[in-house]
């Protein structure tokens, strides 16, 4: 019979697809991976096809993988029930899209630290596709970006989704009559980093046409693309969200523009692992606090 620590490294193995791999999940060797791995087969058969590079489950495995989650989810539940102090206690890794960070993360930080007292949250700032590697390595455990990511291993819970305006320096840009894309084009433009869908949008806007702006500037940074905003270096392309304060006070404003811009769809995307059922609970507070602030800007 498997023991409880036998399932959860052949849980890693199989969902890394790599004895290297799972053993710096579970902080041990890989020989001791391969040891366990080797004990499971002797009892239950074949489990892994080895490839070059990696490793596949076999449909024996398949099967296993199924009761080895059920063992594990049930193990965090007795858990969670007997600790001592009634606490769900551990480490919550979050990437988060700064556009979160500016405009409702401090909610999603109050509503884990009523529920979940004994969970720290460690914060990661990144661009949606670092984050979406960052996930799939279990590099972090949830994410709030530019989502749905449609791979089998991860689950999307639906934020919120907020415009993308031209925005500028009232000096920079004056008039009220819309703008066309090529008047837009002859001012540097200033936006996220490249591979982000702000920018990829952007770029192929630009290929379109016959026109070239003078200058693409991006930053990861948008507190710097604000600032550059404000000192009339340029047109950025974010979302006027999280510049209401610029915009009231008259140091930016959006741009009549005749070509409007995608807006920006945002997730709590997580994978499934039975041993942190606190993860999506983590999504379902987010999605209240995004819930919450999107009614906030409402009324």
């Amino acid at each position: 019979m498997a023991d409880f620590r036998s399932l959860e490294v052949f849980y890693w193995v199989a969902k890394l697809s790599s004895f290297r791999r799972a053993s710096e999940q579970v902080n041990t060797t890989q020989p001791a991976v391969s040891q366990r791995i080797a004990a499971l087969e002797h009892e239950y058969g074949t489990l892994f096809e080895r490839r070059s590079r990696d490793v596949a489950l076999t449909e024996r495995g398949r099967v296993l993988l199924g009761f080895a989650e059920r063992f594990l989810a049930l193990q965090a539940e007795m858990g969670a029930v007997l600790n001592e102090t009634g606490r769900t206690r551990g480490t919550l890794r979050l990437g988060v899209s700064e556009t979160i960070v500016h405009l409702w993360l401090s909610r999603f930080i109050e509503r884990m630290r009523t529920a979940y007292p004994g969970i720290s949250v460690d914060i990661i700032v990144d661009i949606s596709p670092n984050m979406q590697a960052a996930l799939v390595a279990n590099e972090i455990d949830l994410a709030f970006l530019v989502g749905p990511i449609t791979l089998p291993s991860l689950v999307n819970r639906p934020l919120f989704s907020t415009p993308v305006a031209w925005v500028a320096a009232p000096t920079l840009v004056p008039g009220e009559e819309p703008l066309s894309l090529g008047a837009l084009l002859t001012h540097p433009l200033i936006t996220y980093p490249r591979n982000t869908s702000p920018y990829v949008e952007l770029r192929d806007l630009v290929l379109r046409t016959n026109l070239l702006p003078s200058q693409i500037h991006t930053s990861a940074s948008l507190a710097t693309i604000v600032k550059m905003g404000i000192e009339g270096l340029g047109i950025c392309v974010i979302p006027p969200a999280i510049v209401q304060g610029e915009l009231a006070s008259g140091a930016l404003r959006i741009l009549p523009a005749e070509q409007t811009l995608s807006d920006l769809t945002f997730t709590a995307t997580y994978a499934k692992r039975p041993d942190r059922q606190f993860v999506a609970e983590a999504a379902k507070l987010a999605q209240e606090a995004a819930e919450g602030w999107a009614r906030g800007r409402q009324a």
